[in-house]
């Protein structure tokens, strides 16, 4: 791995019945009647980097923080940084000001309090900053927080802001504050998703492999990807009341996802978020 530029991995902590794909169809005042699994696959997923010997990044929802404070230990005891996703999985562009201030700082305070740890990251639910509402950011650092990964820069049919930079980049004038887009390949002229998630699970692993290659040996940057926990989890009870494309979505590939993972931990080097980015800022 000598020589290598090192590229960020990435877990967003929710459960299969927390994701954007069901939120129509699943009432959050009805989480609580799910049988949850985020455990199981937590276990998975820690011992999977432990093999592999990477120390990645967990933004974690408060709602699974305050069912399952022993993960959230987990996940510092073992090395790993961990972070913030709001605490009920609510997109940014669904809240006020004052909602969105209260959330970051509660899921924040949340998980400090529980690790005994810093939490410096963010990542919006459904990457749900962008043009319309980037006074979030500003909300993150006033909040405390020194980095955000919130931005996907492509257009999406929930979320998405093409016109951000690919890379990180600093938001706020004359603030030290980091927003850190998902990556993507540049491919004639056009922005295309290659930073994990759905993109990773769907399509072929050589176009994923062949679109990261580029961005660490021709951008000579450091890629951040991320997956969610429920992505290895092929058993997961079916949510027969959603619609095709969200099912299409949530469920394809699930039975090969841990494979893939296995290798593009071998295949790449990785670390966490605030060691790649924060750490080199001095």
């Amino acid at each position: 791995m000598s020589g290598r530029i090192k590229n960020a991995m990435t877990v967003d902590v929710e459960d299969y019945f927390q994701v954007g794909a069901f939120e129509n169809d699943i009432r959050r005042s009805n989480w609580d009647n799910f049988e949850c699994r985020i455990e199981r696959n937590m276990d998975i997923i820690l011992k999977m980097f432990d093999d592999h010997s990477v120390k990645a990044t967990f933004f974690t929802l408060g709602w699974i923080a305050e069912r399952y404070p022993l993960i959230v230990r987990q996940i510092t005891e073992n090395g790993h940084e961990l972070a913030s996703h709001g605490m009920n999985h609510r997109r940014a562009t669904d809240q006020s000001h004052t909602e969105f201030m209260d959330d970051v700082k509660s899921s924040k305070k949340l998980l400090e309090d529980i690790s005994g740890s810093q939490v410096n990251g963010y990542r919006a639910p459904s990457f749900s900053i962008g043009e319309k509402n980037l006074w979030a950011l500003e909300a993150l650092y006033e909040s405390g927080y020194k980095y955000s990964s919130s931005i996907y820069p492509i257009q999406h049919d929930h979320y998405g802001m093409p016109t951000a930079s690919r890379f990180a980049f600093s938001p706020i004038k004359n603030q030290d504050f980091l927003e850190m887009p998902v990556t993507t390949v540049e491919v004639l002229g056009r922005k295309i998703p290659c930073g994990g998630g759905g993109y990773f699970r769907l399509l072929p692993y050589f176009i994923s492999n062949f679109a990261m290659q580029r961005v660490n040996k021709k951008d000579k940057q450091p890629c951040i990807f991320y997956f969610h926990p429920w992505e290895i989890d092929p058993d997961q009870p079916r949510q027969t009341q959603a619609g095709l494309k969200s099912k299409f979505r949530h469920y394809t590939n699930l039975v090969i996802m841990e494979k893939k993972l296995r290798r593009v931990l071998a295949e790449f080097s990785w670390g966490r978020m605030d060691e790649i980015f924060l750490d080199s800022q001095g």
